[in-house]
C-alpha cells in the first residue's frame, strides 16, 4: 500500500518553503527518521525526517521548485510491519531538533544517484561536488546532478561556467572559457525574500540618521590576548563580540531608551528589561540576525559560548527560531570582511543598530602629545528619529566607548 508522505506545519505561519536538496531517490530503501530532504523556509534552512521505514516511490517536487504545507512531499511503500500502525490521514510532525548538517555533508550523501542529465554523463565524476549555494542554484535551474559536473577549480570546485558548459554539451568548462552577453532571472525565496522585505519596510517607515565615531581597541586587544589562549583550552573561542555585547548592556542601564521598540502608529514605546542582543551574520543562506538572549545577565564566558553556538549554526543556515525572535538591538560586524564606515539598516521594530568597521593601526597622539601607533576601529549608528535624537545617541556611544577603550571601567560596572 502506498501512502503520501504529508508536509507538516514546521511553524511560525510558514505555508511553503522551497526544495533545496532530496537526500533520497526514487526506489530507495529509507528507515523512520532518516533524512529525506532540505528545505528552505522563511527562517532558515529545515531538514525533513521519514515517519517509516520503507520505499521511496515518487518525488512530488523537483529542487528549487516550492512545496506546500499540508501538501504530499513524496509517496512511499512502508514495511509491511508498519502498515498496521499507519494512518494515511494523519499529518507527521517534524523532529523537534533538525539534524545540523552543511549542505557539503547533504550532497555527499547524494553522491552515488544516477540522475540522466544528458545521455553522455551519466556516470558520478565529483563525488564531493564543492560548490557555493549559488552554483547548486543554478545546477538546479538546469536540472543537472553537480555530482556529474566535473570542477575545473581548486581541489574540484564546481564553478557556474562548469555547470553551465555541462549543459551545453556534458563536459566541464575549461579554465580560461568566459561566458559573455548572457542573463538570467532568479527569483527572491527564502532567506533573502525575508531580508529584501524587512529591509524595504524598514527603510520606508523609520527615519534614519547615522552617528559615527571611532574606538580606540588597543587595550581590549591586549587583553583578549591575554585571556584567549587560556580559555582556547577550555574550548572557549573567545572574540571581541562578547566584550561590544556586555559593554553594550552596561550602557543601555543607562540609557534604556536605546533598548525599546515602538509601534506602528508611533504612539507607545516599549521598554524591555531583557537584553537580546542581536548579531547579522553572513550565512550561506543569506543573512540571518540571531540573537543572544539576556544579556546583562551573563558573563563575558557565558556570552562567548552563546556567540560560538548562534554563529555556528547561523553558518550552517540552521538556525532555531527562537534564536531569531525577541532581539532588542544589534551589532552588525561588517569589518570582519573590509570597510570602515557604514550606514546599517535597523532591524525593525528595533529602534537602534551598529556597524562595526575593521580595525586600523592608525597614528595617534598619546596624553604626552607623542604620535604612537593604535588600534583604531570605525562605529557607525543608526537610529530611529522618532524617539532617539542625536544627543541621546552620542552619550550613549560615548558610554559604550569608554567600557571598550578602559576595559577596567567594565568589570567596575558589572553586577
Amino acid at each position: 500500500m502506498s501512502i503520501d508522505f504529508i508536509l507538516p506545519d514546521i511553524g511560525e505561519g510558514i505555508v511553503e518553503c522551497e526544495l533545496v536538496e532530496w537526500l533520497v531517490k526514487e526506489g530507495e530503501s529509507i528507515v523512520e527518521d532518516q533524512p529525506i530532504a532540505d528545505v528552505m523556509t522563511d527562517k532558515a534552512l529545515v531538514q525533513i525526517p521519514a515517519m517509516h521505514s520503507g520505499i521511496v516511490e515518487k518525488l512530488y517536487y523537483k529542487q528549487g521548485e516550492i512545496a506546500k504545507v499540508h501538501s504530499p512531499l513524496f509517496s512511499m511503500t512502508p514495511n509491511e510491519e508498519n502498515t498496521s500502525t499507519v494512518d494515511v490521514t494523519t499529518e507527521p510532525k517534524v523532529a523537534a531538533e533538525p539534524q545540523v548538517e552543511t549542505v557539503e555533508a547533504s550532497a555527499a550523501n547524494d553522491a552515488e544517484a544516477a540522475c540522466e542529465v544528458k545521455a553522455v554523463a551519466t556516470k558520478v565524476t565529483n563525488e564531493k561536488a564543492l560548490a557555493s549555494p549559488a552554483v547548486r542554484r543554478v545546477a538546479r535551474e538546469l536540472d543537472i546532478n553537480i555530482h556529474q559536473v566535473a570542477g575545473s577549480g581548486k581541489k574540484g570546485r564546481v564553478y557556474k561556467d562548469d555547470v553551465v558548459a555541462f549543459s551545453q554539451n556534458g563536459q566541464a568548462a575549461v579554465p580560461s572559457a568566459v561566458v559573455t552577453g548572457g542573463t538570467r532571472v532568479e527569483p527572491i525565496r527564502g532567506i533573502k525574500k525575508v531580508m529584501a522585505s524587512a529591509m524595504q519596510n524598514s527603510v520606508s517607515t523609520i527615519p534614519h540618521f547615522t552617528y559615527c565615531e571611532e574606538i580606540d581597541m588597543t587595550d581590549l586587544i591586549a587583553l583578549r590576548g591575554e585571556l584567549k589562549e587560556i580559555y582556547a583550552k577550555q574550548d572557549i573561542k573567545l572574540t571581541m563580540m562578547p566584550f561590544f555585547m556586555k559593554a553594550m548592556s552596561l550602557a543601555i542601564k543607562e540609557f534604556p531608551l536605546l533598548n525599546t521598540q515602538v509601534n506602528d502608529d508611533c504612539s507607545e514605546l516599549t521598554y524591555f528589561d531583557d537584553h537580546n542582543i542581536g548579531m547579522a551574520v553572513d550565512s550561506k543562506v543569506g543573512l540571518l540576525v540571531p540573537n543572544v538572549k539576556h544579556v546583562q545577565t551573563k558573563s563575558i564566558l557565558d556570552l562567548a559560548n552563546d556567540i560560538m553556538r548562534l554563529t555556528n549554526d547561523a553558518r550552517s543556515g540552521r538556525v532555531a527560531s527562537e534564536d531569531l525572535k525577541g532581539g532588542t538591538i544589534t551589532i552588525s560586524n561588517i569589518g570582519a570582511i573590509g570597510g570602515t564606515v557604514a550606514t546599517p539598516i535597523i532591524n525593525k521594530p528595533e529602534v537602534a543598530i551598529v556597524a562595526l568597521g575593521k580595525l586600523q593601526k592608525l597614528p595617534r597622539f598619546n596624553e604626552q602629545g607623542e604620535v604612537e601607533a593604535r588600534s583604531i576601529m570605525q562605529v557607525s549608528w543608526s537610529g530611529d528619529h522618532r524617539v532617539i535624537d542625536g544627543g541621546t545617541i552620542a552619550r550613549f556611544c560615548n558610554l559604550w566607548k569608554s567600557f571598550l577603550e578602559k576595559p577596567s571601567n567594565m568589570l567596575v560596572h558589572m553586577s
